[in-house]
């Protein structure tokens, strides 16, 4: 009996130390993760009928008494800070955890393979994700739609690149 009792307590201390180690390679901080998109478990969107917007963090962690949104990419992190797409798609994120949760966050995280940059949900990160989702939303009704960025490797992944008459990447005209 005390040989069983010594094996689940070892088996115990194993099954901490693996928990532990994953969560410092998702890098999360510490609290409870009350939310999780990754393939061990599969939560349902947060939606907003009022924004329009639908989305669904990587984690939610619950921190005392504030919810932090967390969003994992798999690439190194830029030296210059996280990508303005990376924050505003953090910044969505906050939006949805506000209303959905009724607790605005004061941050989350942009957690890159080499590298986590914490992200303040400033009231002006808020308007101007904001005024990016008024954007976007006239966009999806506009008839037409010039091209936003002046990256060949983009263009070199789009879907429309074949009928687009602003595209960076020439179209091979042999049948």
């Amino acid at each position: 009996m005390p040989a069983l009792i010594l094996l689940f307590l070892l088996l115990g201390i194993v099954l901490f130390i693996l928990a532990r180690r994953g969560r410092e390679r998702a890098g999360l901080p510490e609290g409870d993760v009350v939310y999780s998109d990754t393939w061990l478990r599969v939560e349902r969107p947060l939606y907003s009928e009022r924004l329009g917007l639908t989305g669904k963090p990587d984690y939610l962690v619950r921190e005392k008494n504030d919810l932090i949104p967390v969003e994992v990419k798999a690439t190194p992190a830029p030296p210059r800070g996280p990508y303005d797409s990376h924050v505003y798609q953090l910044a969505a994120y906050c939006l949805l955890v506000a209303e959905h949760y009724r607790r605005r966050p004061t941050h989350g995280l942009v957690k890159y393979a080499d590298r986590t940059y914490s992200v303040e949900f400033t009231p002006d990160l808020e308007r101007r994700a904001l005024a990016l989702l008024d954007a976007v939303r006239a966009d999806a009704e506009a008839d037409e739609v010039r091209r936003s960025h002046n990256s060949p490797a983009r263009c070199g992944g789009c879907g429309y690149r074949e009928m687009c008459d602003e595209s960076l990447i020439a179209t091979d005209t042999i049948a």
